[in-house]
């Protein structure tokens, strides 16, 4: 078993393109399933969590790939610039 507070430390990377994605800043958990239904990052355009767009990047549970001691792989498409053309993921 995990601890939430452990997931939080843990840096999230993309296996298509290897892109590191940051840190967990939040977790939606789906109460009526009593599970976690998705991870919630900073947003791309920030400097440090203090500078930049508020945006927030949702990894829904089912692309996480593989938890492990030190890192998260998820499996999400390329990265495209929210501003440019309106993608979320």
């Amino acid at each position: 078993m995990i601890k939430i507070s452990d997931l939080r430390m843990r840096e999230v990377v993309n296996v298509v393109d290897g892109r590191r994605l940051g840190l967990i800043r939040d977790i939606d958990i789906d109460l009526e399933a009593g599970r976690i239904a998705a991870l919630i990052l900073p947003g791309q355009g920030r400097f440090l969590g203090l500078f930049g767009r508020d945006d927030e990047l949702v990894v829904p549970w089912d692309k996480i790939k593989k938890i492990g001691l030190d890192i998260i792989l998820v499996e999400l498409p390329p990265y495209h610039n929210p501003r440019e053309e309106g993608y979320r993921y």
